[in-house]
């Protein structure tokens, strides 16, 4: 990401000097190239740092060039970690905003990309920020709110793309091909959108209908479902969590409550 996070800023006028931890990495952009991480933090009061993770971060940072500087942390991590990294900077008088990146896209109007951190920082580097992308958002004061979100979505898309391949197996296992699955797939899939949205609606009212199918009814399909993937030989780990957390749910007295019950239990 850090080439694209570099041509963004380039692309859209500002001076943009870049490091890269493997020496000619990125030559070919429009960017002056700083010997080392200090070097690139003194050329300007406006720093972002894109690595693999917070550790890498802390090894590439020079505190001392940092001080009194802004630094926006794009790198992907956990609210905790940002939080942290939040205190670190405050102790060494830098200023800190985290982001994250949720698609993967990096400046023009597909870039989406949330920011956390001191209301007045993001205010005062909005001019800056809107080079990354237009759709850039302010999601509050707490630096873990942003890592927060893509958290919470992350699960969302892993826990989903992990049901995606145990179907595509399961079907395999009683011989129907991916071709023919896959249209099924995506007709099922099409359902998520309105679930979402339904889910969101009981969450936030704290009422949880059961008129168009309970927790019971979700379970009987469950032992079935589970059942069937035992019967293949194929791992019903996550199924079986699921499973778990639905009869905690009917020994809680909620077994004639909507599905989604389960995301405030």
């Amino acid at each position: 990401m850090g080439r694209a996070i570099a041509t963004a800023f380039a692309a859209a006028g500002h001076p943009t000097t870049v490091w890269n931890r493997t020496p000619g990495k990125g030559n070919d952009l429009d960017a002056t190239h700083a010997e080392t991480a200090a070097d690139a933090i003194a050329a300007s009061p406006f720093v972002v740092v894109c690595v693999m993770n917070y550790e890498a971060v802390r090894s590439v940072l020079d505190t001392d060039a940092l001080k009194g500087r802004t630094l926006l942390n794009l790198t992907g991590g956990s609210p905790q970690q940002a939080r942290e990294m939040a205190e670190w900077a405050a102790g060494h008088g830098i200023d800190y905003l985290d982001g994250v990146i949720l698609n993967g896209v990096v400046g023009g109007p597909e870039a989406a990309l949330l920011y956390s951190g001191p209301d007045e920082i993001y205010q005062e580097h909005q001019g800056d920020l809107a080079a990354l992308g237009e759709n850039g958002t302010y999601v509050g004061e707490d630096p873990g709110r942003a890592a927060g979100f893509n958290m919470s979505l992350l699960d969302l898309f892993w826990t989903s793309m992990f049901g995606v391949v145990h179907a595509f197996r399961l079907a395999a296992a009683e011989n129907v091909g991916p071709a023919e699955f896959g249209g099924y797939a995506k007709v099922m899939a099409g359902m998520l959108p309105d679930l979402i949205d339904l889910v969101g609606e009981h969450v936030s009212t704290g009422h949880f209908p059961g008129d168009a199918s309970t927790i019971a009814s979700a379970a009987a399909i469950l032992d079935d479902l589970v059942d069937t993937v035992r019967a293949n030989g194929l791992d019903d780990g996550v199924l079986s969590a699921g499973r778990s957390a639905v009869r905690r749910a009917i020994d809680a007295g909620h077994a004639e409550a909507g599905f989604s019950r389960l995301a405030v239990l």
